[in-house]
């Protein structure tokens, strides 16, 4: 384990959890890979205010509200959009960049306006909230326009946190799927973005996608009077972010493949194919802000053969921040990933704790997301099996959260072997809560 200190920036620390053993033969090895940081983010973001001239902040938010027409129906959701906006703008800390932008099938500039961002204080935050009292509902849904509205208007900023909170309540109707993704490409690295649906006439393949390209959280709000409370962390959160840009670096040497490389805790997140090669042996995973908070990363590798008594380095885990001045990224902390043969039968097929838990943790998330589809294309033997696969993994993890989200879309018969019973009828809000919220995990119990 490595660490990296330095005034007004977090520390990070990298713990590796494994079994290095391999039989004769063996050739996969897997890791479990703890991120920590700590002595920043949420201890209210002293140090990021220190941190610049006149005592500013080093970042920016812009706020993305959903102002099609289907905001209207139930008027409450364009209320409860105005008042969690409000409650958002009222979280901001002194001297964070911000605006606030209204999201149609065109995206407007609320405030401040002309291509600008307000410096949050008093008189701006007024300001701000009175704008929004001017919201109303009306036009249609392009959500890559207000995307890339914010990346122009983040931009302008000068700081090194930027970041984006969305949200929406229907679907993409008026662009193509591929401009949506052109805009999640073109945004992607440039700003964090945390994506909420509100009520239940939205997509949530499309609200999980753009979250998940966008390195933030996505969750669902299906009573528009929970958003004010939902907003009001989400902006407690950003402003807790403290360091930008951090990239999860693997080393491999010559002859290692890898096979998968993915966040597991607090949710899944695949970054395999999001690799930029560093160098010949070296590539870098995004993994954006960071406050204080520990995060999981499952790494899995082939090895070449080796014989009994042999061992080798299987990979150099390391985290790293790219130089403000342009030159060699900086590496905040390193763990290694060491593969030893054996012909000790016990000690090659006992499975590290941790990647057991995570390996399970990943197939929850998997079977709810294949039940669910199985479920709605009327597949009810193949939903049936699926979601009992879940129940049982939730139960034998300790999953509660997802536990308790099952149990409003099957009857639980047995959850210790997975036997359930499709519920006849399900409210439309507890299927969506389930699908959004399937990819978090429960952590290694101590």
């Amino acid at each position: 384990m490595a660490n990296f200190s330095k005034s007004n920036v977090p520390q990070f620390s990298v713990d590796v959890y494994q079994n290095e053993f391999l039989p004769e033969g063996g050739r996969e090895v897997s890791a479990i890979v703890t991120v920590t940081s700590t002595g920043g983010g949420t201890s209210g973001g002293a140090a990021l205010a220190d941190a610049r001239p006149g005592g500013g902040s080093d970042a920016a938010v812009v706020i993305m509200v959903d102002c099609s027409g289907s905001m209207d129906y139930p008027a409450t959701k364009m209320r409860g959009a105005r008042e969690a906006t409000a409650a958002a703008i009222d979280t901001l800390r002194d001297g964070t960049s911000f605006s606030v932008v209204a999201g149609t099938h065109v995206a407007a500039e609320v405030y401040p306006g002309n291509g600008r961002l307000a410096v949050a204080d008093a008189t701006t935050r007024a300001q701000a909230k009175d704008a929004l009292r001017r919201l109303t509902a009306g036009g249609g849904t392009a959500i890559g326009t207000w995307l890339r509205l914010a990346d122009r208007l983040l931009a302008s900023a000068d700081v090194a946190i930027r970041h984006g909170i969305l949200l929406t309540d229907g679907r993409n109707e008026h662009e193509s799927p591929e401009a949506l993704r052109d805009a999640l490409d073109a945004c992607a690295g440039r700003f964090t973005c945390d994506a909420r649906g509100v009520g239940t006439d939205w997509e949530v393949k499309e609200v999980t996608g753009i979250a998940s390209a966008l390195l933030g959280t996505a969750d669902i709000v299906a009573d528009p009077g929970g958003l004010a409370s939902d907003f009001t962390t989400m902006m407690e959160n950003a402003m807790g972010k403290e360091v930008a840009d951090v990239a999860l670096r693997l080393w491999t040497p010559v002859g290692v493949e890898i096979q998968f490389v993915k966040q597991v805790a607090p949710t899944v997140e695949a970054l395999t194919d999001r690799r930029t090669e560093a160098s010949p042996r070296a590539g870098d995973y995004p993994t954006g802000s960071w406050g204080d908070e520990s995060r999981d990363y499952h790494v899995c590798v082939r090895v070449p053969q080796a014989a009994v008594g042999q061992e080798m380095l299987a990979a150099r885990v390391s985290l790293i921040v790219p130089d403000p001045a342009g030159g060699a990224p900086q590496t905040l902390s390193q763990g290694l990933v060491r593969a030893v043969w054996t012909d000790d039968m016990a000690m090659s097929t006992s499975i590290n704790p941790q990647v057991a838990h995570y390996t399970g943790q990943a197939e929850l998330a998997q079977v709810i997301q294949q039940g669910l589809d199985a479920r709605k294309s009327g597949d009810h033997d193949g939903a049936t099996a699926k979601l009992g696969r879940a129940v049982q993994l939730a139960a034998a993890s300790g999953n509660a959260d997802t536990a308790k989200l099952l149990s409003k879309v099957v009857d639980v018969v047995d959850a210790a072997t997975g036997t359930v019973r499709l519920k006849a009828k399900v409210a439309e809000a507890d299927e969506m809560t389930l699908e959004t919220r399937s990819t978090k995990t429960v952590r290694v119990k101590k």
